[in-house]
């Protein structure tokens, strides 16, 4: 058998998980579980000797994350594709088909969401490896995960036979309410439906033209249009904006008759709320309380709690509480019943009514370069820390309404405003007039950490004119 293509989908927002998930850096990207990212234990579940290097559908605002987090564990990406606009996953997955299609039609693609917890990694290939078979016959395979619990969180997979083994799709279930629930749990032959999904490039293609024929031309025509971009694959946006905006279950899985099943037993969670992470928490370290505490949280007296603050600044405290989720990061603090947690995504919503940014944005705000985040912000003036990578640079760049002062805290800066370049160390500044063309690098072999005070009648990111950028962005990118 040839290789498998796997195909990462990371452009979800996960506003469940909110305050550490956010639009601007959503879940997949944190490390909500143990070190790593659940975009980097994706990534590496899905490498090694069975698989080619990895396709990413993602957008434009991660593609420096998704490429960086995948460098930080030694994955080369096969192609990081950028969506132009948020079209739900059918098109996204049509569009890794028809790229894969090109090089060999009979190919399998594994298809999975980049933010999904599966600690055994080997039962998860072996689950693999049983669903190969029929995919390779042309079958399309979904996986489907044995319930421990009536949930109704998730879809489900009704089975048309019995066993272990692969079995075919009877259909789907939409999310159930509790009674229905616990009587698909009784019954067995009910799956959580886990949306990972493998078959040949070729049958993929076939039922997208049995089932939706009017994404073909114009999924096929963002790749024909495609730009190559410093190692992204920018698809193009006209044909891609007249898609539909739909899931690949409803344009094409509940209408195909070709689907199997594959049951997987181990543990698994979409990690849809915070109840899940307190789930899954509890399982890598039983507590006989039900207690979740990171290590900048106490709990005294408490039953059934998640207390978790991403911050070494603020210490979480419980006392005495039951059933209670307390989520804090430097500028947000979420304090829940636990039976609540799929209404998390109602705190975004008022957020945004108040047009509060803590609603979509970090502090920190991460770019190809580095990193900042805002210490002050006040009438006419912001202050911000910056740290710089090694021989990253920011872009040629002018303002017209702020002018600004850098300090370097620790490295070197190379500091270029209009014609003059200037070095500069440890404890030096420097000025930059408002309307003067400049550019920041670090030329060294460490990190650059500098303070920038700015002052101006307005000092939102958008006030930026770039002239020449390594990283291919425009003045809205």
């Amino acid at each position: 058998m040839s290789k498998i293509t796997p195909v990462l989908m990371a452009g979800g927002s996960g506003t469940r998980l909110w305050p550490v998930s956010r639009k601007s850096f959503p879940k997949q990207f944190a490390p909500l579980i143990g070190e790593e990212t659940l975009f980097q234990a994706s990534a590496k579940r899905l490498s090694g000797a069975g698989y080619t290097d990895p396709i990413v559908m993602t957008n434009a605002d991660f593609r420096f994350i998704v490429a960086e987090q995948l460098d930080q564990i030694g994955i080369a990406p096969g192609a990081i594709a950028i969506e132009p606009s948020g079209r739900n996953t059918a098109p996204a997955v049509l569009a890794a088909a028809l790229m894969v299609a090109a090089e060999d039609p009979d190919r399998l693609l594994l298809v999975a969401p980049s933010d999904h917890v599966i600690p055994d990694a080997k039962a998860f290939a072996a689950a693999v490896e049983a669903g190969a078979k029929p995919a390779l016959e042309g079958r399309i395979v979904t996986f489907g995960i044995a319930p421990d619990r009536p949930e109704t969180g998730y879809g489900y997979l009704e089975l048309a036979g019995q066993g272990e083994g692969p079995q075919p799709l009877a259909r789907f279930v939409e999310k159930p309410d509790a009674a229905r629930a616990a009587q698909m749990l009784d019954q067995g032959n009910f799956l959580w439906n886990a949306g990972i999904f493998l078959f040949s490039a070729r049958a993929m293609i076939e039922a997208f033209r049995a089932h939706a024929p009017e994404y073909l031309d114009l999924v096929q025509a963002a790749l024909d249009q495609a730009r190559t971009d410093i190692g992204f694959l920018r698809l193009a946006r006209d044909p891609w904006d007249k898609l539909p905006d739909n899931s690949i279950d409803y344009a094409v899985m509940e209408k195909a008759d070709n689907l199997t099943v594959v049951r997987f037993s181990g543990r698994w969670s979409d990690l849809g709320g915070w109840d899940a992470v307190w789930r899954e928490e509890l399982g890598r370290h039983p507590s006989d309380e039900g207690v979740v505490a990171d290590q900048n949280s106490t709990a005294i007296d408490c039953n059934d709690v998640l207390l978790r603050s991403d911050s070494d600044d603020l210490q979480v405290v419980g006392i005495g509480l039951r059933d209670v989720m307390v989520v804090a990061t430097g500028d947000a603090v979420l304090v829940a019943d636990k039976s609540r947690a799929q209404d998390v995504r109602q705190a975004v919503t008022a957020l945004k009514k108040k047009n509060r940014k803590q609603a979509v944005a970090f502090p920190r705000d991460h770019r190809p370069w580095g990193w900042f985040e805002t210490l002050a912000l006040a009438d006419r003036f912001q202050v911000k820390r910056i740290v710089v990578k090694p021989g990253a640079a920011l872009s040629l760049q002018s303002h017209v309404h702020r002018s600004e002062h850098w300090i370097v805290v620790s490295g070197t800066a190379r500091v270029t405003v209009d014609e003059t370049v200037t070095l500069v160390t440890e404890n030096q500044s420097i000025y930059v007039p408002l309307g003067a063309v400049h550019r920041m690098e670090n030329p060294g072999k460490v990190p650059m950490v500098l303070i920038e005070v700015q002052t101006g009648s307005y000092l939102g990111e958008d006030d930026i004119i770039r002239y020449e950028d390594v990283y291919a962005r425009d003045s809205k990118d």
